[in-house]
């Protein structure tokens, strides 16, 4: 099945998941224990980052490490964007009719 990254971000833990492998490359045993989950739950949410792109498993001796792809969280930052640009919009003109009402009631 083809997954696309808001997917992957639309589930809480995955979402916890992102921002814990943000901070440093982690094992799916050290994720787990930042939940109240089993270890196979913990690396279904993994394989869906995975699948996803979003996460990139790192083979290092005995142990997979799980590094955020970053690339591809510029994708849902890409996303945003337009609101953000919108929201900004929508603050200024707000400003704008607050300093207008302010200067009519000085007078």
């Amino acid at each position: 099945m083809r997954r696309d990254v808001f997917q992957a971000i639309a589930d809480p833990t995955r979402r916890a998941i992102i921002a814990l492998i943000a901070i440093q490359a982690m094992t799916p045993n050290a994720i787990s224990e930042h939940f109240h989950t089993t270890r196979q739950t913990v690396s279904r949410h993994l394989r869906v980052l995975t699948e996803c792109e979003l996460v990139k498993p790192e083979v290092r001796g005995r142990e997979i490490y799980y590094t955020l792809e970053m690339e591809k969280m510029k994708e849902i930052d890409k996303w945003l964007e337009q609101f953000r640009q919108i929201w900004e919009t929508r603050f200024s003109q707000l400003d704008n009719l607050l300093l207008t009402i302010k200067k009519d009631n000085e007078k």
